[in-house]
């Protein structure tokens, strides 16, 4: 996969988001949107889309340690369709187990002033990019 794809923690208060490259296979956290009971500032997506100019865009599946679905997955899941039909575009989802707890040790490490939400979605989409073919949603 070449180009951009921007990545979404998907949270009840807020939303965390990274951009990364399917060529170098990068990414780097950017801020974190505001949410309310997971009702995402549609506006603010619509301007970082028209920014980065992605080609695919990916959410994290919150899915139970066991790999079962969890309340928040059918959240997420919904957030993704919601994203897809919105915007057009393609929208990916990949396991996020144990995201925010990596990402909260990464910050700790760095003693970063940065946000777990956008570090999360950081690592789910460096992840996403390292697979050896990231398929499209």
């Amino acid at each position: 996969m070449a180009g951009i794809v921007i990545a979404f923690d998907f949270g009840l208060r807020r939303i965390g988001v990274a951009v990364g490259n399917g060529i170098t296979r990068t990414a780097s956290a950017l801020a974190p949107l505001g949410a309310r009971d997971g009702n995402p500032d549609w506006e603010a997506i619509r301007r970082l889309l028209k920014e980065w100019r992605p080609e695919q865009l990916l959410v994290g599946l919150p899915l139970n340690m066991d790999g079962t679905p969890s309340e928040m997955s059918a959240r997420a899941e919904r957030f993704a369709r919601r994203l897809e039909g919105r915007f057009g575009l393609r929208c990916a989802l990949m396991d996020e187990r144990l995201s925010s707890f990596e990402a909260r040790g990464l910050i700790a490490d760095a003693q970063a002033d940065a946000s777990t939400d956008s570090v999360a979605a950081c690592l789910v989409l460096e992840s996403w990019l390292g697979r050896k073919d990231p398929q499209p949603g």
